[in-house]
């Protein structure tokens, strides 16, 4: 007789439809939101006072849109993208945040991950910790 699996069971994507899973893409969503505006204000304006910063902003907005519609969609696929949009994330704010402080002529204006999103309280560098922890709690099964 086989002995039963001592590993925890994986929840299904159906829990993004409560509770914290909820709040996560909801959270997702407004910032994919808010980045998508806030980046297209600032290319659309003045693209020339801080071209790699804007465009990094876009780039934000684009990956909380891709987790965002990935947390929603779920499955092995969409949780696999979901992985790369948010580590990629995890990077950026961390490596944009960083720069923001170091070479201060690179970020003359403030983006979503500049001073690791202190414009945003801080939310674009708590958000991508707590989706890749949301991720590993929500790894759908082989």
């Amino acid at each position: 007789m086989a002995e039963p699996s001592r590993e925890p069971a994986r929840t299904q994507p159906e829990q993004l439809s409560a509770g914290w899973g909820r709040a996560l893409v909801f959270v997702y969503g407004v910032f994919a939101v808010a980045a998508t505006g806030r980046s297209a204000v600032q290319l659309g304006t003045d693209p020339d006072r801080a071209p790699l910063a804007y465009s990094l902003s876009l780039l934000a907005a684009i990956l909380y849109l891709v987790a965002t519609t990935c947390l929603l969609l779920g499955g092995r696929l969409g949780w696999r993208i979901a992985v790369v949009a948010v580590t990629i994330e995890l990077i950026g704010v961390l490596t944009v945040g960083t720069l923001s402080y170091v070479a201060t002529d690179l970020f003359p204006d403030k983006t979503v991950w500049s001073h690791f999103g202190q414009g945003y309280g801080f939310l674009p560098l708590v958000l991508p910790v707590l989706g890749i922890a949301w991720l590993r709690a929500t790894r759908p099964a082989e």
